[in-house]
């Protein structure tokens, strides 16, 4: 019997010795960076636990404006000490001497640390190139001079460029089979989410020490520099933005109070974005709220266009001989007929009908080109690619149809056949009502589009991607949108229509008469169908145009969205930026 015991009990502890030993070799030998569900890096984590350590560098790939400016961060000379200073003696005097600043300043940071630091609080102390050689050629222990990236805190251009953060989940699914840790930084939105495989580091630059139980010095008092092999990375992502016209840009959209809205800025010779605003701005600690986040960029998103759309109605009906100008539209009467008490235009032939944005006539236009062809309304919206999407797409490196900002939404002009073939339908798309969308930036590009006399193209929102050096990895070209587009003649019919929107004294874009830019350009205000609480309807309020108009090298957006009909802000948001634009182009052609 007790034999029989025995060999249970011996089995019992082989088998428990068996599953101790695999457990081993599995944190030893197989699962030592992808341990458990959470695939956690042993390694990793057994060295930090011995180490104190300070990133110099993430490693991930920053932006760039049009210019080679850093837009995300930039590299600051700033002084590290390390927390194992308190139990040496080191010469703080001279380091203070160096940095101007009191030895108890600096002994005091230090016996407060717990892991090494950058000095200065609450703003880190930027050195000279004098001071970081002086400290440098101390050679303390645990005193060094570095340049250390930092971020910038501008939030300059936010919603374009985007944000990062750290989401294991995410990360193996959009890299699954990648080695790469968890605790690294992706993109989640805009242009680090779309560049985001560009961006990723390649490995930290990091000073490091290693420690004992106590924090002791393991290995004597040597700090290690470590930093990734490959020189050529991080890569930069060198966009179109001009920083200039961006920064005003944002400052005049807060100061014009647009809560829900922005402004494209467009350079038409390129047909690069050089400035894009959307509000409201990103609430960093929670951006992904739906209320409160503010992570969407409303300049992608499609919007009721109102009166803008009537752009398009003119293109066809310039094409299909509608726009006699002997011809006469009431102009005091609503789309349904009716008398408008709030209206009273009289008369209008067709050019009159655009500058003063006569909905009658438009909506008369549109059920006459519905009569012709059905389908003439959504042709058109395409040939000026007001449908979109315009961003800048196409075969790069080993990415097939890669897209600069995927987040861009299409356009439409009718949801359903049926719609199509209404009059009543026709009527309300002609003016830009029923269910005529489009993006802010698909518009500013509908206005390049025909400044250029018909030629369309893509939007870039990055001209190219850098390696550290500055040599370039690839370029994105300039490309045509494919389709087809609007002759130059019809073209040449539209300029002149958006420039008598400004020059016409009853023009809804007369404001602009006196500007040093000469503008051309279409009004719009949408109605939302969304309504306060006191019944009043709110509105989408617009002006698209560009400018000079005789030599075209801007198109400008400005948009206002679900504001009270007596609210807008639009027209002296664009006349203001045109303005900056134009003392811009003075200062450097100097």
């Amino acid at each position: 019997m007790w034999k029989k015991r025995a060999v249970f009990i011996i089995c019992l502890f082989f088998i428990c010795f068996s599953l101790l030993l695999g457990r081993l070799m599995q944190l030893q030998l197989f699962a030592t960076e992808h341990f458990s569900k959470h695939k956690v890096n042993l390694l990793q984590e057994s060295v930090a636990q011995r180490s104190q350590e300070i990133v110099i560098d993430s490693g991930r790939g920053g932006f760039l404006d049009k210019n080679g400016n850093p837009l995300t961060h930039q590299y600051i000379p700033v002084l590290i000490l390390f927390p194992f200073l308190k139990k040496s003696e080191w010469d703080a005097m001279k380091v203070a001497d160096i940095l101007g600043v009191s030895k108890n300043s600096l002994t005091a940071e230090v016996q407060r640390a717990k892991e090494p630091f950058v000095f200065g609080t609450p703003k880190p102390l930027t050195l000279t190139n004098k001071q970081m050689k002086e400290i440098n050629g101390l050679q303390i222990p645990g005193v060094f001079a570095v340049e250390k990236k930092v971020e910038l805190q501008n939030d300059l251009a936010e919603h374009l460029i985007g944000i990062t953060g750290e989401n294991k989940q995410l990360l193996s699914s959009r890299y699954p089979g990648k080695n790469i840790s968890g605790k690294t930084a992706i993109g989640l939105t805009g242009m680090e989410k779309s560049f985001d495989e560009f961006l990723l580091p390649e490995g930290e630059a990091k000073l490091v020490f290693h420690v004992d139980a106590s924090g002791g010095p393991l290995f004597g008092i040597n700090v290690k520099y470590v930093e990734p092999a490959n020189p050529f990375y991080p890569i930069n992502v060198k966009t179109t933005i001009d920083s200039d016209l961006q920064r005003k840009a944002e400052e005049l959209v807060d100061q014009y109070g647009i809560k829900k809205g922005g402004l494209v800025l467009l350079d038409i010779e390129t047909n690069s974005v050089l400035a894009l605003v959307s509000r409201p701005e990103i609430n960093r600690k929670d951006p992904f709220n739906e209320h409160t986040g503010g992570i969407t960029n409303v300049m992608l998103k499609q919007q009721i266009t109102g009166s803008i759309f009537k752009t398009v109605v003119a293109a066809a009906a310039i094409d299909h001989q509608l726009d006699d100008p002997t011809r006469l539209f009431n102009c005091s009467r609503k789309i349904n007929g009716e008398p408008d008490l709030q209206y009273q235009y009289g008369m209008l032939n067709f050019s009159e009908s655009f500058a003063r944005s006569c909905n009658n006539t438009f909506a008369t236009l549109a059920k006459e080109l519905q009569k012709l062809d059905v389908n003439i309304l959504e042709e058109y919206a395409n040939k000026l690619s007001i449908t979109g999407p315009v961003g800048w797409q196409g075969d790069i490196y080993h990415f097939e149809d890669f897209k600069q900002m995927p987040e861009e939404e299409n356009g439409r002009v009718f949801l359903t056949e049926e719609a199509k073939k209404d009059p009543n339908f026709a009527a309300l798309t002609g003016i830009g009502q029923h269910e005529v969308r489009a993006t802010p930036l698909a518009v500013a590009n509908m206005m390049a589009t025909i400044a250029r006399g018909g030629k369309k193209e893509m939007v870039r929102f990055s001209s190219k991607i850098e390696y550290k050096n500055g040599a370039s990895l690839l370029s994105f070209k300039e490309q045509e949108l494919q389709g087809d587009t609007i002759s130059p003649y019809t073209a040449s019919k539209l300029q002149k229509l958006l420039r008598e929107v400004v020059m016409n004294k009853e023009g809804t874009g007369r404001w602009f008469q006196n500007l040093p830019f000469e503008v051309a350009g279409k009004s719009g205000t949408g109605e939302t169908g969304k309504y306060t609480k006191d019944g009043e309807q709110l509105h989408n309020k617009w002006f698209a145009g560009y400018f000079p108009f005789h030599k075209p090298k801007y198109a400008l957006v400005t948009v206002n969205l679900d504001v009270r009909s007596n609210e807008g802000g639009v027209n002296p948001l664009f006349a203001d930026m045109v303005n900056f634009v134009y003392k811009s182009d003075q200062e450097n052609a100097k």
